[in-house]
């Protein structure tokens, strides 16, 4: 008890602001997920009462927000430039290392309609990098989309997903799957996650592609 009074006085000795705020809440949703993330919650990681909060952000949609815009002003964006598709492939790969760092806290971001300010550019960014690749506006928007069905769908399997979901109120048993599922238990080594690099990358080599297929037609 001693020790979380000490830590509790340490934390309600350092000012209050908007970044300390963030912090603390991305920690609190990784460690126990959106679901059970609350600001009165927050105020005890921050020493403060949850009011406090509120002289920052409005509501705890606000904060939200923030976290969302802090999630992906993370991803790095190139410029456009020699070697579109090369620009392209890092800022996939850096998408994945967003979603792997926050994973408690990607289901929102995946979800979230990036409708502010942060958002919007961060769409136009990667419209603009897309576009550096293939000009015709039609194409390159489905380009994107496809880039973000096949970008969302894989983060959201590596955070949230596999063996992370609901289960089944009578899952099925190994000997089950052994004996009536050869084509599964042959692929399961490669669902494992030291295999989720290779078969991140398989995708993305798929998608590129076919961009440059596009581009080239």
């Amino acid at each position: 008890m001693g020790r979380n009074k000490k830590g509790s006085s340490r934390a309600a000795a350092t000012p209050l602001s908007r970044e300390r705020i963030v912090q603390a809440a991305l920690s609190l949703v990784n460690e126990q997920g959106l679901a059970a993330f609350s600001t009165r919650q927050l105020g005890q990681r921050l020493g403060c009462e949850a009011m406090s909060i509120y002289h920052h952000f409005a509501s705890k949609q606000h904060l939200l927000d923030a976290l969302v815009d802090h999630a992906i002003t993370s991803v790095e964006v190139p410029e456009p430039g020699d070697d579109a598709i090369g620009r392209l492939r890092r800022c996939l790969d850096s998408y994945r290392a967003m979603a792997r760092r926050w994973p408690g806290l990607f289901p929102l971001v995946a979800t979230h309609r990036l409708n502010t300010p942060t958002g919007v550019r961060f769409i136009e960014s990667m419209l603009r990098l897309i576009r550096t690749v293939e000009p015709d506006p039609e194409l390159a928007a489905r380009q994107f989309r496809a880039v973000g069905y096949y970008l969302i769908g894989a983060c959201l399997d590596e955070t949230a997903g596999y063996a992370r979901g609901p289960s089944a109120a009578e899952p099925v048993s190994d000997e089950f799957i052994g004996r009536e599922c050869p084509n599964l238990v042959a692929a399961a080594p490669y669902f494992q996650e030291q295999h989720w690099d290779a078969t991140f990358n398989y995708g993305v080599d798929a998608l590129v592609k076919g961009i440059a297929g596009d581009t080239a037609a």
